[in-house]
C-alpha cells in the first residue's frame, strides 16, 4: 500500500499535520486551545478547552486535564505559541493596569521538572503573544498564568494557545 495516500495507511482523510509537516502519516500531537472563561478568576492560571464543537479548537494527541491543562502524552520537540488579549482594554485604562502586568507559560507538573518557557510582559498594551520551539517529556503539564486581577478577552480570535509536536 502506498503510504502517502490518504486513507489506505490508517491516516485520515481530513487535514493533519503530516501535510504541513511534509511527512506521510506523521503522528498527530497538536492542539489549538481556546480560554475556558466560565466564571470569576480565582488565581493566576489560565484555564483551556479544545473541541471542534467550540469552532477553530481542538486536541489530537495531547491531553487536557480537569483543571484546562494541557498533558503531553509523547515526548519531543514541540512549538507552542500564545496569545492573550486584555479584555476591556484600551489605552483609556491602560493606567490601571499593574505595572508589572505578566503572561507567562511553564511546566507545572511534574513538580521535578518545573519550568518556566514563555515571560512576557504587555508593555504598556493590551496584548501579548509570542512563540517557541521547546523539548516537552511524556507527562509534562503546561500550565499559562497571567497577573490578576487582569482578565483575559473571551474571543477566541483575540485569546488561544497552541502546540504541535514538530519532532518526536
Amino acid at each position: 500500500m502506498d503510504k502517502n495516500r490518504p486513507g489506505r495507511s490508517g491516516c485520515e482523510e481530513r487535514w493533519r499535520p503530516s501535510r504541513l509537516l511534509g511527512h506521510s502519516c506523521l503522528e498527530r500531537d497538536m492542539a489549538e486551545l481556546q480560554l475556558n472563561h466560565t466564571g470569576q478568576r480565582l488565581d493566576h492560571r489560565l484555564r483551556w478547552q479544545g473541541s471542534p464543537a467550540l469552532g477553530r479548537s481542538f486536541v489530537d494527541g495531547l491531553e487536557l486535564d480537569d483543571g484546562g491543562q494541557l498533558r503531553v502524552r509523547r515526548g519531543g520537540v514541540y512549538r507552542l505559541h500564545i496569545q492573550v488579549t486584555l479584555a476591556n482594554c484600551s489605552s483609556s485604562t491602560r493606567a490601571a493596569r499593574p505595572p508589572r502586568a505578566t503572561l507567562t507559560v511553564g511546566i507545572c507538573s511534574p513538580a521535578a521538572h518545573s519550568i518556566s518557557l514563555l515571560r512576557l510582559g504587555f508593555h504598556g498594551g493590551c496584548v501579548a503573544a509570542s512563540q517557541r520551539l521547546t523539548p516537552l517529556a511524556r507527562g509534562d503539564t503546561l500550565c499559562t498564568n497571567l497577573t490578576l486581577p487582569l482578565l483575559p478577552s473571551a474571543n477566541a480570535d483575540e485569546t488561544f494557545f497552541g502546540v504541535q509536536l514538530v519532532h518526536p
